[in-house]
């Protein structure tokens, strides 16, 4: 999700390499060398600092604001997957938390391209990376990743539709959301609602396009899969469901065609060789659309161009009586 905030001031002068002193520290500690040189940065929920060490090496440093050991649980399953021959960063380091955020280092992946386009030749493509991802994590004995990322967290138990969310809720009182907004945030909700018995997995709840980078003449073969710090908790429909209105985001988020999100699930549910139940069908269907709702009410609350917003007028209904 694009919209997830300023970036952080650890409230330290910057060492050479950006990095606050402590996280300095913690470098020479955990990797027996100093940053040197920033090659790449962006910050949003977390801080994404790419560095060369000075013994030569070229790595990532991530910290993000320590929620009871999420960190250390995605963490865990993106080790496990690139040990596995996954396409993603493995982790040099363990978690730890330093300066009150949670600061871990990675093999740093520069290159690859960004396949753009909503239809459904690139929904499927992105749809069978996702099962793979969700097979490998199911094999990994990990403490859920709690509390799940904002956009996703639609069984949130705070009053009203909408999860607790500071770059949001600073705002929430100055702008009003459409009625329209509003009912449908409370029908998608419902609907999620009445499958909270359904087991959970772990899967990646920010299955964009602009997370992910693939190779080859056609861009055929999956490169690397990033921003881990965005795995959840939930029943996997809903995991196949979100990311099957969202994978083509990049700048600006959006839901995708109707027609490219059924090609999602049914690649999708191939891949990983079961069918999903209508109760599981009901679910995706209804999860495609929270996080459009989630990136429609930032437009909104932001005075951004409502793309979203419109595309969320145009398919809610169709998606809820999908079946």
């Amino acid at each position: 999700m694009e919209e997830h905030g300023a970036g952080h001031n650890a409230g330290h002068d910057a060492e050479p390499g950006g990095l606050s002193a402590p996280i300095v520290a913690w470098c020479v500690r955990a990797l027996g060398a100093r940053p040197v040189e920033r090659l790449f940065s962006v910050a949003q929920t977390s801080e994404v600092v790419a560095v060369r060490l000075d013994d030569g090496r070229r790595v990532v440093i991530k910290a993000r604001p320590d929620e009871a050991g999420r960190a250390r649980a995605c963490v865990a399953v993106q080790r496990a997957l690139a040990d596995r021959g996954y396409p993603c960063p493995r982790p040099l380091t363990e978690v730890a938390v330093v300066d009150g955020r949670a600061v871990h280092a990675e093999q740093w992946c520069p290159g690859g391209d960004m396949v753009r386009g909503d239809g459904p030749e690139t929904a499927r493509k992105f749809a069978v990376l996702l099962a793979a991802l969700v097979t490998g994590a199911r094999e990994v004995p990990v403490r859920p990743p709690l509390p799940n990322p904002v956009w996703v967290r639609w069984d949130h138990d705070g009053p009203g539709s909408w999860p607790a969310y500071d770059w949001h809720d600073a705002r929430a009182g100055l702008t009003a959301l459409p009625p329209d907004l509003e009912e449908t945030a409370v029908r998608v909700r419902a609907r999620l609602a009445r499958a909270a018995a359904l087991p959970r997995t772990v899967g990646h709840a920010d299955w964009e396009t602009q997370n992910v980078r693939w190779q080859g003449e056609q861009a055929e073969e999956p490169y690397a899969v990033h921003d881990w710090d965005s795995l959840a908790w939930l029943p996997e429909a809903a995991i196949a469901g979100a990311a099957s209105g969202a994978f083509a985001s990049a700048e600006h988020p959006t839901l995708v065609p109707v027609e490219s999100s059924a090609a999602f699930l049914d690649a999708y549910q191939e891949t990983r060789g079961r069918s999903f139940t209508d109760e599981e069908r009901r679910l995706a269907w209804a999860a495609s659309l929270w996080p459009a709702a989630h990136n429609a009410r930032t437009e909104v609350l932001h005075g951004q161009e409502p793309i979203a917003l419109r595309a969320l007028r145009d398919q809610a209904d169709e998606r809820l009586a999908r079946r």
